[in-house]
């Protein structure tokens, strides 16, 4: 009597519950982008989900992955030891067969398992079914089911160890925590108030501890303030001026820019957040250039904790200063009757998250794709026109990562949420972020 691998049997009842399309012969690249699309898909569809915990399962997301095939690539380093606290990992078998795809596959879908634990079940469905087809498009293509066992077996381990060791990061189930009822708001002139015009109902500031959170990289955490200009109400004075800028471009706005400014808004409850939008130009470059699959998942780890890192620190920086956004400032010294082309984020100003996690995402890609590098951001193509600001979701066409992350910045300035100076801090710090992650031993020979 034939024996049915244990694998298969979960196949079946997959198949049965969810539905099996037509089986798709699945490229190596194909994997990896497969299975970032579906992490920007759940991210776009789980409730309460907010850009400070999306940036942090991007990270996670990415780097299982990465660690889940490192030991197939010689040329390779493990992040092990070298990430703030990860000092254990499952290691593969030396003298064993492993398919790497295979081991990609059920790592990605582990993980994305525990850190969405409160996804739908709709949503948890869509993960089983993406791992089940890959599984039978690779393991059919085996004479020995017994290394589709192994690798999945390893995929899974790694994806647990990660996932133990994400718990202790200080954003574990962040997002039932996102607003804190008990924080007293600092009072002092140029202090954030929530607003009138805002995204959220909430009076109280997105996630305040999570600056405090621990980085993936500990030159992350060692880098300093950035410098705030001073609070000053006087006509002329520098701060006075920053938000002049502000209202003054309010005021002679063009399509393309409101365009801008709608596009990058990438509000949490409609979108994949800003975060996700990052992930989702690294799949256009990797789509792109179909570089081999460790090229492939070294970037989305790259990419992920960068821009992971980038909000840590960001959010440190805005709950340190705690400064205003023009909603507060323009109305009271400027014009009474002034409100934002977009509405407020439900967080201090300074610096600015767009920037910061946008630059972070343009050096890393920069770094392996170069420059320049020609692509269609497509992210909100078909979405509803605007109808409140009279302005259409139009695609972006850009010649450089860099020029994408400038306008991502410069969307916030339109939109009237940030004064310049937040956005040329973020673009600076992000800089910095990003170089820190790339300066970890990623290959043997750097």
């Amino acid at each position: 009597m034939k024996t049915i691998h244990p694998y298969a049997v979960l196949c079946l009842l997959a198949c049965l519950g969810f539905g099996c399309s037509e089986q798709h012969d699945y490229s190596e690249q194909e994997v990896a982008l497969e299975w970032a699309k579906m992490a920007t898909h759940i991210t776009q569809y789980t409730p309460a989900n907010s850009p400070t915990f999306a940036s942090r399962g991007f990270a996670y997301i990415g780097l299982t992955g990465y660690e889940a095939i490192v030991h197939g690539y010689p040329g390779h380093n493990s992040m092990l030891g070298q990430l703030n606290g990860l000092e254990q990992l499952p290691q593969p078998d030396k003298e064993a067969t492993y398919d790497w795809v295979l081991c990609l596959n059920a790592a990605q879908a582990s993980i994305i398992h525990t850190i969405y634990v409160q996804t739908s079940d709709e949503n948890k469905k869509k993960v089983d079914s993406l791992e089940t087809a890959i599984y039978q498009s690779f393991s059919e293509k085996l004479e020995d089911i017994s290394i589709a066992e192994r690798s999945v077996a390893f995929g899974r381990a790694v994806a647990d160890a990660i996932f133990e060791w994400s718990k202790t990061d200080g954003g574990h189930r962040g997002y039932l925590r996102n607003f804190d009822k008990e924080m007293q708001h600092p009072e002092r002139p140029g202090s954030w108030k929530p607003p009138l015009f805002a995204q959220s109902f909430s009076h109280h500031p997105l996630h305040p501890h999570w600056g405090e959170n621990r980085t993936f990289v500990q030159g992350n955490r060692d880098l300093p303030l950035p410098e705030m200009i001073p609070y000053d109400t006087l006509p002329g004075s520098p701060y006075y001026e920053q938000f002049n800028q502000v209202y003054q471009k309010d005021l002679i706005l063009t399509q393309e820019e409101k365009e801008a400014a709608i596009w990058w808004g990438d509000d949490p409850d409609v979108t994949f957040t800003p975060p996700g939008h990052s992930y989702y130009i690294t799949s256009l470059a990797i789509a792109q250039k179909n570089p081999p699959m460790i090229t492939c998942v070294e970037t989305y780890a790259k990419v992920g904790i960068a821009v992971a890192d980038a909000f840590i620190k960001c959010w440190e920086w805005k709950y340190h200063f705690f400064t205003e956004r023009a909603n507060t400032f323009v109305p009271k010294y400027i014009d009474q009757e002034w409100e934002s082309f977009w509405p407020d984020p439900p967080f201090p100003a300074f610096p600015s998250g767009h920037a910061i996690q946008a630059a972070t995402a343009a050096v890393v890609l920069e770094d392996t794709f170069g420059t320049p590098f020609h692509f269609i951001d497509r992210a909100h193509e078909g979405r509803e026109r605007d109808e409140v600001r009279d302005t259409d979701f139009v695609n972006r066409e850009f010649n450089s990562f860099w020029e994408a992350a400038q306008e991502t910045a410069d969307s916030r300035f339109y939109g009237g949420i940030h004064i310049p100076h937040d956005n040329e801090v973020g673009l600076e710090k992000g800089k910095k972020v990003a170089q820190n992650v790339l300066n970890l031993q990623w290959k043997a020979n750097q």
